[in-house]
């Protein structure tokens, strides 16, 4: 059995953002798999990893008062499901904004946090979250 940052060292994908793409299909898919879940047998030979772009927009989100005990010291938070820019949807926490910075089709980025901790001196979980991005201007 590995331990939990020999998993997390060994697995790129969370730390990277690292999904498929089916060459047979065309969608992306995260976390990565073996065989697309669309394509099915045809997709055989045809995934390749690729490294997703992190970016996308705002497609729904609620500001939680009460929800899981290890984010009590984060209420109230902002949760918002994020349309990708690879076509993927995303949930996360959105930090660093408030509720009246947000509206559909607000952009944002993926940035890696620290989610939660198995008491004091325990493992840190780390994962996604999402910031707000400027758009560039033409």
């Amino acid at each position: 059995m590995a331990t939990a940052p020999r998993f997390w060292r060994e697995n790129p994908s969370r730390y990277n953002l690292v999904g498929i793409k089916c060459n047979s299909c065309g969608r992306h898919f995260f976390p990565p798999r073996s065989i697309c879940p669309v394509c099915h047998r045809k997709s055989v030979g045809k995934i390749e990893r690729v490294k997703l772009k992190g970016e996308g927009k705002i497609f729904s989100w609620t500001e939680v008062q009460e929800g899981p005990e290890e984010l009590s010291s984060n209420r109230p938070y902002i949760y918002a499901m994020v349309e990708m820019e690879d076509g993927l949807r995303f949930t996360g926490q959105v930090i660093d904004c408030e509720p009246a910075d947000l509206q559909i089709g607000t952009p944002v980025r993926a940035v890696l946090r620290k989610l939660s901790e198995e008491g004091p001196s325990g493992v840190i979980h780390y994962g996604y979250k999402f910031v707000l991005r400027k758009e560039k201007s033409p």
